[in-house]
């Protein structure tokens, strides 16, 4: 892989009392029951990241910074859990930007999740992900494992303006590859596709063909975007430097809405489900749950 942004490790650190955290809904998203945020902020500088968000309460989104001690509080957090699920990481802030490759907390977090018998669902646009292959694997001899890597632009040109300090969708891919032939359970966030801008069939079957190529178990999509404030101001600048006149399409449509469901979802959709079933490739939730968690639920049960 090509991927070869280097940022000089000069970390800030902000004070946590825990980090992992039981989840609001056990279980529904990706069959997720604890989050685990290691980094706040993010440098991806991806043009419409919800978690920009003022409801969140990031200052200097851009800044990444880790939390101060934060293996002994993964540890302990984890030491203190009356039961054992998957932890999932990547919901706030990609735990693979570019200091992990050198500060290596997420790999350090991996091994206290594989030496507490935890399982691990990943949240990255970053092929620094297929590092820990090797720790992934011996997780999966326990616990269930996943690897979800965004992917909205199946053209790399199209992906540096959209997601402009982050490898490109075909390293991305090449890291899914890597993933799954080596057994680890791998597939595509399709999500978000932002409308009037990649919500073509060119692109959705682009990124479903390259998906099948790489070995991918899974994509999950969402055929358009959300917008609040903070994000939504900021989209609207990149829009306007990026592409000149889609902003005002997003005023017309969608006026202050959250919600900005494509307007072409409907054919998308059945294009969508129409070849991922071509492919064999998993598109539900539920069964992207089943999928990965097959055979371990009596393995857990057994430990108790």
């Amino acid at each position: 892989m090509s991927y070869s942004l280097r940022y000089t490790v000069t970390m800030e650190y902000i004070p946590a009392k825990t980090i992992v955290t039981r989840t609001k809904s056990p279980g529904v998203w990706f069959g997720i029951e604890y989050n685990m945020n290691i980094y706040r902020g993010c440098s991806h500088g991806c043009i419409y990241c919800d978690s920009r968000s003022l409801c969140y309460g990031i200052e200097n989104f851009d800044t990444v910074r880790a939390k101060q001690d934060a293996l002994r509080i993964i540890r302990n957090d984890l030491a203190a859990k009356r039961k054992t699920g998957v932890v999932g990481t990547g919901a706030m802030s990609d735990p693979y930007n570019p200091f992990e490759r050198e500060l290596k907390l997420t790999r350090n977090a991996l091994e206290l999740i594989n030496a507490y018998r935890f399982g691990a669902a990943i949240a990255t646009k970053s092929p620094l992900v297929a590092r820990d292959t090797d720790i992934l694997k011996d997780i999966a001899e326990h616990s269930p494992v996943m690897v979800k890597m965004t992917v909205t632009a199946a053209d790399d040109g199209l992906c540096r303006k959209i997601e402009p300090r982050v490898a490109p969708s075909s390293e991305r891919f090449a890291a899914v590859k890597a993933l799954t032939d080596a057994g680890v359970c791998a597939g595509i966030l399709m999500m978000p596709i932002l409308p009037f801008i990649e919500d073509t069939e060119d692109n959705i079957l682009s990124i479903v063909r390259q998906a099948a190529e790489s070995g991918a178990r899974f994509i999950y999509p969402a055929i358009g975007m959300t917008l609040r404030a903070g994000n939504r101001e900021y989209f609207y600048e990149q829009l306007d430097r990026e592409f000149p006149g889609i902003r005002e399409k997003y005023i017309r449509s969608y006026g202050d809405r959250y919600s900005c469901t494509s307007t072409k979802v409907r054919s998308l959709w059945k294009l969508f489900t129409a070849e991922c079933q071509r492919f064999g490739i998993r598109y539900e939730m539920r069964d992207i749950i089943i999928d990965y968690k097959r055979g371990y639920t009596s393995k857990q049960l057994s430990l108790f």
